[in-house]
């Protein structure tokens, strides 16, 4: 049997897991603590509890252990990125990346197991979406991320696996988690929270009525149909003009920035011609647009753009007025893009070896 992680249990059922148990209900914020202070990996760790309430947690509900276990993990050693690829209690498998800038720690997190959206250059979505993650699979990630590098991480980013939008309630579930204050969650601010959709529109609409501070970043990739529609399939739905009116209101109606992701593929959506379109599309739009080089996957097979014409382009939209950074791709090292070290394990086990 699948035991449920107590990641996902609401703090309404644990303190009706103690009551029916006939405990006092202080024992709900001691499990608290042991799950996002102590980040247990198993039940008979939690000394704060008496050892016949430690067997009945652990026949009901899985700790960090069963929801999180580490089974794979690659790095890259010049920037000190870590990719962790993850075993759920039922064996599905997600990836959590742990990036570190200076003094500072980013948790990438999985929405889903796999991903539907078929964007041509991620590992992700090669084999489909097998489910959505439980709120707790994805909350625990961030924990086990503390545990690994041995304190809270200071952002989170849903970037991993997944369309966040596509398993909505489960993700703004974990994001209220992780930002609830000790010991009942992380307490990471929510402007330190950021989620990232392939353009969902009425995800982003859902989203902007929540009244929350969480960060919104949307992948664009693109600036015409046409061309995101190669890309991105997901824009044969919600078309590019339909997305930038969206989040447009978003931050009309939140006063929060919207950052857009834009992956560059040499001789595909780097051309002055497609710095122009995109310039047209966003100015006057109080945006970021984060330029992201192309971090290749033998499936596809674009290459990213020389520095210079990476430079060009960032100056061309910096002179329209629109802010761009240049992000620097921390996997490239080890082939690490998204969906990868996952699709090596699963091709490794079914060969016999990993």
């Amino acid at each position: 049997m699948v035991k449920p992680s107590a990641y996902s249990l609401s703090d309404a059922e644990l303190a009706a897991f103690f009551r029916d148990a006939g405990q006092p209900a202080f024992r709900a914020r001691q499990v608290s603590e042991a799950l996002w202070s102590g980040r247990a990996e198993s039940w008979g760790v939690v000394q704060t509890l008496p050892a016949s309430l430690r067997e009945k947690l652990a026949e009901r509900f899985g700790a960090l252990g069963d929801t999180a276990a580490v089974v794979g993990e690659t790095g890259d050693k010049s920037s000190g990125t870590r990719k962790l690829l993850l075993k759920l209690s039922d064996g599905a498998l997600v990836e959590t990346v742990l990036i570190p800038a200076r003094d500072r720690w980013t948790v990438c997190v999985s929405s889903q197991v796999g991903c539907a959206c078929g964007c041509a250059f991620c590992a992700s979505g090669l084999s489909g979406c097998e489910r959505n993650l439980a709120s707790g699979e994805i909350a625990a990630q961030a924990v086990r991320a503390a545990l690994e590098i041995g304190r809270r991480p200071d952002n989170v980013v849903f970037m991993g696996s997944g369309e966040p939008f596509f398993n909505y309630d489960n993700v703004l579930a974990a994001a209220r988690r992780m930002n609830a204050p000790p010991p009942f969650g992380l307490g990471i601010g929510a402007r330190r929270i950021t989620v990232s959709t392939c353009g969902v529109v009425p995800g982003i609409k859902r989203f902007s009525a929540e009244g929350l501070q969480l960060e919104l970043s949307v992948s664009l990739h693109a600036p015409t149909d046409a061309l995101r529609s190669r890309l991105m399939p997901v824009n044969d739905k919600w078309h590019v003009a339909e997305l930038i009116e969206a989040c447009r209101a978003h931050t009309a109606e939140t006063g929060r920035i919207v950052t857009f992701e834009y992956t560059r593929v040499e001789g595909v959506n780097d051309s002055p011609a497609q710095s122009a379109a995109l310039l047209a599309l966003l100015r006057g739009f109080p945006c970021r647009v984060n330029l992201i080089a192309l971090n290749p996957v033998p499936e596809f097979p674009g290459r990213a753009p020389s520095p210079g014409v990476c430079e060009t382009f960032r100056r061309a939209l910096e002179r329209g007025g629109v802010n761009a950074t240049m992000r620097l791709s921390k996997g490239r090292a080890d082939e690490a893009a998204c969906g990868q070290l996952r699709r090596r394990y699963l091709e490794g086990a079914g060969k016999g070896g990993v």
